[in-house]
């Protein structure tokens, strides 16, 4: 039997995959819900117009605290429902670059070649727009479709992209050369196409497929240095009293597809990581990982506000941000190193419903009793605020996707029901710093081109006098600082003698027998692009890993 961890973007890929054979017996262990229809799934959650399953205290989520600088504090959400983050997500679906597959494969083997994966890549969707052909695939269980182009501003962008100089990019999911384009998205009528719905939902009456929600895992379960199950409560948030009251599920192999923060973390408590840190919380060793969320990756994101001159704005719009424009800065690599996007929603309508827990009074404090003044897709929730009141601002989104800065996670207590230590460490060095300033300044070029010349009123939040000094822009950015909450590498790939890999090419944990890595954890870094499409590349492939004994 395969105990699989989490019910997310890669654990249900993984658990529907593994269940294709009637020989494997398959049980996916979900903290959060399971629902068994759509139905079941909150209306927000599905509803790709806003973000509401984000917001911190939402039930759907994990409300993690991390730190992006050593003094800003931010709320970290990650899925905590059937579906996992691809649940409360924004739903775009671009998969990782050509390139990076070319720089994973170095450490991890030829299986992750961009032209091994490709064929998995195909296999794993239906594309609503191109359908079948040398690069997308028309059978698969995630529908794509590429976001309207048909709102003003949207429009605006893509010739202002043009105007600067930029290619078009018509397929973000195809080789070529970064440029302005549709982002694809996992979202067809308005609903957000979570991997539970895509996945889970068609199967869950398979004999071999157990679906259990309200299910924590707080540690893997060893025998000497094999995995022999995991330990679970019912308790859902609330910890355990006793450990009595706690039980092991025993298998054959256990997967962890708790996400790129839970995952380290059942690591760490399970005694695998960095033995000096175990040591110091009182942990077993079981085996010395020094890799162990010592040096993960995200995308560190800023919001460049500004204010149309007239109504851009079509509530009835699914899509939020529809055109992404991929560049590289001085400084960057040839794959893209910088992404702007643009909104066509104002913030009142991303935040619709879940604004009134950041505006609300009595109802909203009661509908999310743990919300929190931290963070709200890239802007802090003063500013959120502030801009639901407004009820006019738009958005360019300037995120930095291949960063130099490196994060850990570490351990704050030997309680696997204590949030572990999250610091991003974000613009901790001179490059990054230069390069997203040049995404700044290119966004508010963008929006002084003449293609935007009959929206752009002004800036919201950016001095223009800041354009024009490095240390000025330093000091603002530091200060209205987000991320895109991509987070990577926290138990990365790579060959037994690296002291940094946690696992190898094919998801098994070094060290350590019967036991896997099949989410976001295992990539070396953070794809290009966001990582969503990948994750669920992830569950594909370490399903055909497992099925064939690799």
């Amino acid at each position: 039997m395969t105990v699989v961890v989490g019910a997310g973007a890669s654990g249900a890929a993984l658990a529907a995959r593994l269940s294709e054979d009637p020989d494997h017996h398959v049980i996916v262990l979900e903290a959060g819900p399971a629902p068994r229809s759509s139905a079941e799934f909150p209306a927000e959650l599905l509803d790709a117009s806003t973000v509401q399953g984000a917001m911190p205290g939402h039930p759907a989520n994990w409300s993690y605290l991390g730190y992006l600088t050593p003094d800003l504090p931010y709320t970290i959400a990650r899925g905590r429902i059937v579906g996992g983050s691809s649940t409360i997500n924004g739903g775009y679906f671009v998969r990782a670059r050509p390139e990076d597959f070319a720089r994973w494969s170095v450490v991890a083997g030829p299986a992750w070649s961009y032209e091994r994966v490709l064929p998995v890549l195909r296999d794993l969707e239906r594309d609503l727009d191109l359908g079948s052909g040398p690069f997308h695939g028309d059978e698969g269980p995630m529908p794509i479709q590429r976001a309207s182009q048909s709102n003003p501003a949207a429009r605006a962008f893509a010739a202002a992209a043009v105007e600067l100089g930029f290619v078009a990019e018509p397929d973000k999911n195809a080789p070529g050369a970064p440029g302005v384009g549709p982002v694809p998205q996992n979202v067809v009528g308005g609903v957000r196409i979570n991997t539970g719905l895509a996945y889970l939902l068609p199967v869950r009456d398979r004999q071999n497929l157990e679906v259990v929600g309200g299910c924590r895992v707080l540690r893997v379960a060893f025998d000497g240095a094999r995995a022999v199950g995991v330990e679970v409560t019912e308790s859902d948030r609330r910890p355990a009293r006793s450990a009595a009251s706690n039980r092991v599920i025993h298998a054959d192999e256990v997967v962890l597809c708790a996400g790129a923060i839970a995952t380290p973390h059942l690591l760490l408590v399970s005694g695998v990581g960095p033995a000096a840190q175990l040591r110091a919380h009182d942990v077993r060793v079981v085996h010395d990982s020094r890799g162990v969320g010592v040096a993960f990756t995200d995308h560190p994101e800023l919001t460049v506000g500004w204010r149309a001159r007239r109504e851009v704005t079509d509530p009835r719009t699914p899509e939020t941000f529809t055109t992404a424009l991929n560049l590289v800065s001085p400084g960057g690599d040839a794959a893209g190193d910088l992404e702007i996007m643009v909104s066509v929603k104002s913030m009142d309508h991303l935040l619709m419903g879940a604004s009134s827990a950041l505006i609300g009074g009595d109802r909203a404090a009661q509908r999310h009793p743990r919300a929190t003044p931290r963070a709200v897709h890239g802007a802090a929730s003063s500013r959120a605020r502030d801009q639901a009141q407004q009820g006019r601002d738009l958005a360019l989104l300037v995120g930095l996707q291949r960063e130099e800065s490196r994060g850990s996670i570490t351990l704050a207590s030997a309680d696997p029901t204590a949030s572990p230590r999250i610091e991003y460490r974000y613009l901790s060095t001179a490059n990054d710093r230069a390069r997203m300033r040049f995404g700044v300044r290119t966004a508010a070029a963008l929006l002084a081109t003449r293609a935007f010349t009959p929206l752009f009123g002004r800036l919201t939040e950016l001095d223009e006098t800041a354009l024009d000094d490095d240390a000025a822009l330093d000091a603002w950015m530091l200060a209205h600082l987000g991320t895109a909450i991509h987070l990577c590498g926290s138990a990365p790939m790579g060959p037994p003698h690296d002291p940094s890999a946690v696992v190898d090419g094919f998801g098994r944990v070094h060290g350590v027998t019967n036991l896997r890595v099949a989410d976001t954890s295992i990539l070396p870094d953070a794809p290009s692009r966001g990582p969503a499409a990948t994750a669920v590349l992830i569950g594909e492939l370490v399903a055909r890993f497992i099925r064939r004994g690799d």
